[in-house]
Formats: C-alpha cells, sequence, structure tokens
C-alpha cells in the first residue's frame, strides 16, 4: 500500500538523511553540487519547511509502512485567483521506481493541491523528463504545456489539477 504522510518537526532528522540519498542520487545530474567537508551534501532550504508553513510542504512517501521516499511541495504565488504549485523535490528510492509509486504519489499530490502545477527538470536530467511527461501526460490527459522560464535551465510541465 502506498501512502503521503506529512513530515511533523520531530521528524525533520529522517528527512534530512533521506535528502542526502536524494541529493547523491542526484549528482550524476548536476556537476555543480558536492559534498561539504563533513561528507554531507545539505539541503539548504529544509528549515525553510518548517518557518514557512503555509507555503512548505514536506511529505514522506511510504509502501507498506516502509520508508520509500518524499515529495517537497511549495506554493508559489497566485494567478488570476489559482494558487501555483512547484513541485520543489522529489525522490522514490529505486527499489520502488518500478511499482508505480512516484506516479501514484504524484498524481494524489496534484489532486490534494488544486491550482496551477509547475514542475520542473534539469536539462541533464533526461530520465526525470521522461518520468515527469509521462506522469502528468496521463494525469491531464494530455491536457498540459511544456514551457521554459528564465530562471531554470530546462523544460517545465504546467497544468491545472483537477478539482477534486
Amino acid at each position: 500500500m502506498i501512502s503521503i504522510q506529512k513530515v511533523e518537526y520531530e521528524q525533520k532528522s529522517i528527512l534530512r538523511n533521506l535528502l542526502e540519498l536524494y541529493k547523491y542520487d542526484f549528482s550524476e545530474f548536476d556537476p555543480e553540487d558536492d559534498i561539504n567537508p563533513n561528507g554531507l551534501y545539505e539541503y539548504k532550504y529544509l528549515d525553510h519547511y518548517w518557518t514557512e508553513e503555509d507555503s512548505r510542504y514536506p511529505f514522506f512517501i511510504k509502501v507498506d509502512d516502509k520508508l520509500a521516499g518524499f515529495a517537497l511541495v511549495r506554493s508559489i504565488g497566485e494567478n488570476e485567483n489559482q494558487a501555483i504549485y512547484w513541485m520543489a523535490e522529489f525522490f522514490v528510492m529505486k527499489k520502488y521506481r518500478k511499482l508505480r509509486v512516484g506516479q501514484t504519489v504524484a498524481h494524489e499530490l496534484f489532486a490534494r493541491f488544486y491550482g496551477v502545477w509547475k514542475v520542473a527538470q534539469m536539462e541533464s536530467n533526461v530520465p526525470a523528463q521522461a518520468f515527469w511527461r509521462k506522469t502528468i501526460e496521463r494525469y491531464t490527459n494530455g491536457n498540459y504545456k511544456e514551457i521554459r522560464e528564465e530562471h531554470w535551465e530546462g523544460p517545465i510541465q504546467t497544468f491545472l489539477s483537477a478539482n477534486q
């Protein structure tokens, strides 16, 4: 069973540990990111998920009550009275990736946060681009746009989530 659980402040260290795994996996696509002298990648926005609780939402992804990853969602403003959400970070551990865990969780989060969504991938992260295009295609029945924005090097899929 796949579930999504809000990360409580007391669980922040668990999320920090998962972020290390994520950043390690991601390092093949981001040559700028490197470990610090303590051997850690660190995620500089982690504390913001508890200091900006009205605009940042951390979630654990679980499979049969076991940690399988996380999702970090941000509210980045409004456009014509529609909230705009950004998938800040999304990580499913390798052993769960072929079980449609990522797609299931993404669809649930899109439905949970009604509004305009933006999901961006780095230009070099071709596997993520394929995953997100397929996942968003299925969620929207092809009703999404792929755009480019000045502040981001890579594709961004944008769409309106289904009103639940």
